[in-house]
């Protein structure tokens, strides 16, 4: 079994350097070495979404990412959306739409919620379902997710005009 490898990439803003072995996953690599445990397992197969980040600008699964590919890349986790102890407004669009339960599925659909308002900043319904169905719920349904991204996209709107 061949050793591990050096990776160098940027997570959330800063430089960060560590040692992947060639068949972990880039959640192993945020939760096990890193120590950011904000991304979840859900599913471990790129189904549920759970542990969506953002990689070089394109959200992806981390869990079918390895972690040796990281290697130059831009990282934003959820650890990285808020502004300090200033919630983004997607988050706080979350906690006051009740987007959330169990909390699994949440890290997932806030860096995918961001991603598609950075891309698309006023999205129609259909395309919020659209952008987000490959992040599941077992808890909430679905309505209160896209109302919450509804008004996450009025407050940055807000914020920018």
């Amino acid at each position: 079994m061949p050793g591990k490898t050096y990776v160098q990439t940027r997570i959330n803003g800063e430089h960060v350097d560590f040692l992947a072995e060639p068949r972990q996953s880039l959640l192993e690599c945020l939760r096990d070495v890193i120590g950011l445990t904000g991304s979840k397992e859900g599913c471990n197969d790129g189904n549920c979404g759970a542990c969506t980040v953002e990689m070089d600008g394109r959200i992806v699964t981390s869990c079918l990412v390895l972690g040796v590919e990281a290697e130059g890349s831009d990282i934003t986790t959820i650890e990285g959306i808020a502004q300090g102890s200033e919630l983004h407004p997607v988050q706080q669009a979350f906690l006051e739409n009740a987007a959330l339960q169990c909390g699994i599925c949440t890290p997932g659909f806030i860096v995918a919620t961001k991603a598609l308002l950075d891309h698309n900043p006023d999205p129609t319904e259909h395309e919020i379902r659209f952008w987000l169905a490959n992040n599941l719920c077992r808890c909430t349904g679905y309505d209160k997710i896209v109302r919450a991204v509804q008004d996450a996209a009025a407050r940055m709107q807000e914020v920018s005009a």
